[in-house]
């Protein structure tokens, strides 16, 4: 059975084999600097969830998910999970209804339009429908939540990162460790790339620590985009 086989299996049930592939200990760093809380946005079915459990085992973790069937897997992934809580909403910078662009392939669902060099890059993309979401700013959902420093901050949410934050500066500022997906190539209609989100995190207080992540083209050998570690 070959690679490609296994990987539009993957694809048609959600999970990205290249994004998440098994690591041994990849995230094993994290268990020297005492996290206590983790926020999970752009859950999707709880891909990267399931992994920072194998290094993470006893913190508290909020997932935020709001396409409805994924959020159902999410929580039907979790569900034997103590310390774990979902959300069925988007974290942006209003509080507000919204249409989310459902992607063939869940992960790359966005509250943007998906640009062509998306759809050419990732043809098994392309095809999307739309569904109704609420969207929520983190700052007021923040004291909600049972928030035990030091908190790590993971955001993927393909293109619509800068407004995840905008509306959680102060939480954001609270984290100790940030990771985020930052692209290099402009995959969704005004998404901002790596400097933007660069220079976002950045005035919070954090440093660039480099990529947990990198997808690459392999026709050019250029960075797509990357899941960028920032750290306080």
């Amino acid at each position: 059975m070959s690679n490609n086989f296994l990987r539009k299996l993957f694809w048609k049930i959600g999970i990205d084999i290249h994004k998440y592939h098994s690591e041994p200990d990849r995230l094993s760093w994290l268990k020297d600097l005492n996290i206590n809380t983790i926020l999970d946005i752009g859950a999707n079915v709880g891909q990267f969830a399931k992994e920072i459990r194998n290094s993470l085992l006893n913190v508290k973790l909020y997932s935020f998910e709001p396409i409805k069937s994924c959020h159902q897997k999410l929580n039907e992934e979790m569900m034997s999970d103590r310390n774990f809580k979902s959300f069925n909403f988007a974290l942006g910078e209003t509080n507000s209804q919204t249409i989310i662009n459902v992607s063939s392939y869940s992960p790359s669902s966005s509250l943007l339009k998906m640009a062509d060099s998306h759809k050419n890059l990732f043809p098994h993309t392309k095809d999307s429908q739309s569904e109704s979401i609420e969207v929520r700013r983190l700052d007021d959902v923040w004291s909600k939540l049972d928030i035990r420093k030091n908190i790590l901050i993971k955001v993927d949410t393909q293109g619509y990162e800068d407004k995840v934050i905008t509306g959680g500066i102060k939480s954001f500022s609270e984290a100790k460790i940030i990771l985020i997906e930052a692209s290099f190539v402009r995959l969704y209609e005004n998404q901002p790339l790596f400097d933007d989100i660069y220079e976002k995190i950045k005035s919070l207080g954090f440093t660039y620590h480099g990529a947990l992540h990198q997808k690459i083209n392999k026709k050019t050998g250029e960075v797509i985009f990357e899941d960028a570690i920032f750290i306080k």
